[in-house]
């Protein structure tokens, strides 16, 4: 294997296209990426000199279809070679990609593409097509459509082509402009509140962001990324495709979420980057299985995570040296690797974003030894602003700024921060964007405080915070949190906007709720009854201790059904659309504040 090819500077990219030319020049031999062929049942790995050819590939198709520089071509495709190809060739042709969810919902896909004008788009299944037909949504503006994996029966629109009769037998690879400023993705944000808006990113937004990333990150050219979240979100492409490109290391790309913790153990990846979810989830098991376990083997384990993290914290330069740290060795041995060999047993780095992951569990996986890197930033900041290293890492925060960065508190609490990973603006939304950049700085909309040592800790979002009658303020972000660290309870909503108390809307785990349910003598699908919101609330009280007395939970009505992108209740990033759920969930709501 060809070694030493080096990182690639910023001076020497110049664009994104022209970041995976020179790598493809250094490292053409080395491998780039791996996916799972279905059809064979075998991981398969492309080099970076098959990756570059099979570009050209691409682009020639691309030139066939007539677009012109300046033109968006989306995409709704899972993570694959094939989505880097797509991007790469557009970036060489001087195109604006514009990466959708594979699970957004049919009509906001289409509200997106007409938004933004897309002549192009590539659909990874036959069946993503068959939605839109369904729904009569014909996509008017879109001029061809592809398909990766088609199903073999007609597509019933003649604007519709497979990849495999579209794209070219060859092409050649083209670099059209070395301009970074140009126009480079638009990316729809979530839509919390409303419609999507499109962040606009140039080249130099995104490929700046990746450069002062990497000066943060622990990262070299023999590690391999295990890459699930999806390449449509800023966060992915920055760590998981960028910053692989500029650095060299090889990328394989997980079948999918249900299946990711046996890819895990099978490719045994030295780098991986989750939303919190994930973390959670896989504590949620481990936790299920101690509670059921003797009480010793409970004990050695919370012994273990103690100890580990009184390592942590004196290898941080934050607490003394212990003799208990001699028992280590045999701990490790004992405990710790067999909980990280569900993670692989490789990982030299693991990094947290998208959202808050709570302090407890954060604690537990660096109390067994897997150093946990949490960060800060947004769509609208490509994406990163803070974030902690290896040898400054603050649980509980967010880091701190990442070079070229900078950023402040307003008078209001909120963070803003500037640097030229900031946004270019939102598409065809010169109102939206100029009040999220309004006197230079993007306004982020998240509440947050900046500590002496530099590190910034965020407290929740402007728009979320909780008024209750009486002038009380809450963000309703710590209670949330708190209270999923119970395993009953799958999702969470706290509310009390202009109340005189807080409540609750949860979504209990089906399998725990009926035992709890049973055990209180309560019918478990008698929802609303007062035996079930008592049972409910006294496990939220528990989790509820260390908060002040006007923030504690007094009502709570219990959903039967979880919030889900398909019922439009969460964003395609699994955000929840607190005013959606709260109009879903209206009768529930009146009833407990009934007379309030």
């Amino acid at each position: 294997m060809q070694a030493g090819t080096g990182r690639i500077r910023y001076e020497d990219a110049k664009t994104l296209d022209g970041l995976f030319r020179e790598r493809a020049k250094r490292s053409a031999d080395r491998p780039a990426y791996v996916d799972f062929n279905p059809n064979t049942g075998r991981w398969r790995t492309r080099t970076w000199g098959e990756m570059y050819a099979a570009i050209g590939r691409w682009q020639a198709g691309f030139v066939g279809e007539g677009l012109k520089p300046g033109d968006r071509v989306a995409l709704m495709q899972r993570n694959s070679p094939e989505w880097v190809m797509f991007d790469q060739a557009a970036y060489g042709e001087g195109l604006v990609t514009v990466p959708l969810y594979t699970v957004d919902r049919p009509d906001n896909v289409a509200y997106i593409l007409a938004d933004c004008g897309a002549r192009l788009v590539l659909f990874d299944t036959q069946e993503q097509w068959e939605q839109f037909r369904a729904l009569k949504l014909d996509l008017p503006g879109v001029e061809r459509i592809l398909v990766l994996n088609p199903s073999g029966t007609a597509f019933g629109d003649p604007r519709v082509k497979s990849v495999a009769e579209w794209l070219p037998e060859a092409g050649a690879n083209r670099h059209v402009s070395d301009d970074a400023k140009r126009l480079a993705s638009i990316i729809y944000t979530s839509g919390t509140t409303g419609r999507p808006k499109g962040v606009m990113l140039s080249h130099d937004n995104l490929l700046s962001n990746c450069r002062d990333s990497l000066e943060k990150a622990d990262v070299s050219e023999d590690d391999e990324f295990l890459s699930f979240l999806p390449l449509s979100h800023v966060f992915e492409r920055n760590v998981g495709y960028y910053m692989g490109i500029m650095v060299g290391f090889k990328t394989t790309y997980a079948r999918s979420i249900p299946l990711l913790g046996e890819d895990l153990q099978v490719v045994k990846p030295t780098l991986f980057h989750s939303v919190p979810r994930i973390y959670e989830r896989i504590w949620a098991a481990v936790k299920a299985k101690l509670d059921a376990a003797p009480e010793g083997k409970r004990k050695l384990f919370y012994r273990t995570v103690d100890i580990g993290y009184a390592r942590f914290e004196h290898a941080q330069g934050r607490g003394p040296w212990k003799a208990s740290f001699l028992l280590w060795p045999i701990l490790k041995r004992l405990v710790a690797d067999k909980v990280l060999a569900k993670l692989g047993g490789r990982l030299r780095s693991a990094g947290a974003g998208g959202a808050a992951l709570a302090p407890d569990i954060a604690r537990v996986f660096i109390g067994l030894g897997l150093p946990l890197i949490q960060g800060y930033g947004m769509t609208e900041s490509s994406p990163v602003i803070t974030t902690n290293t290896k040898d400054d890492n603050m649980p509980g925060s967010v880091g701190k700024p990442i070079p070229n960065v900078e950023i402040r508190i307003a008078e209001n609490g909120e963070l803003l921060a500037r640097g030229p990973n900031v946004m270019m603006g939102y598409w065809n939304n010169p109102e939206a964007t100029a009040r999220t950049l309004e006197g230079g700085w993007l306004h982020t909309g998240d509440v947050a405080r900046i500590a002496e040592t530099g590190h910034v800790y965020l407290t929740g979002r402007i728009k979320d915070i909780i008024v209750l009658a009486n002038g009380e303020k809450m963000p309703p972000g710590d209670i949330e949190e708190a209270i999923l660290g119970d395993s009953l309870f799958e999702q969470v909503m706290v509310l009390g906007e202009g109340k005189s108390y807080l409540s609750a809307l949860v979504v209990m785990n089906p399998a725990l709720w009926e035992e709890a349910a049973r055990a209180a003598g309560v019918e478990p699908m008698a929802l609303a009854s007062p035996g079930a919101e008592k049972v409910v609330l006294e496990r939220i009280a528990a989790r509820m201790r260390p908060f002040p007395g006007y923030a504690q939970i007094r009502r709570a009505a219990l959903c039967a059904e979880p919030w889900s992108v398909e019922n439009g209740l969460l964003t395609p990033t699994l955000k929840a659309k607190r005013s959606q759920i709260i109009d879903r969930h209206a009768p529930a709501l009146a009833r407990i504040y009934a007379g309030h």
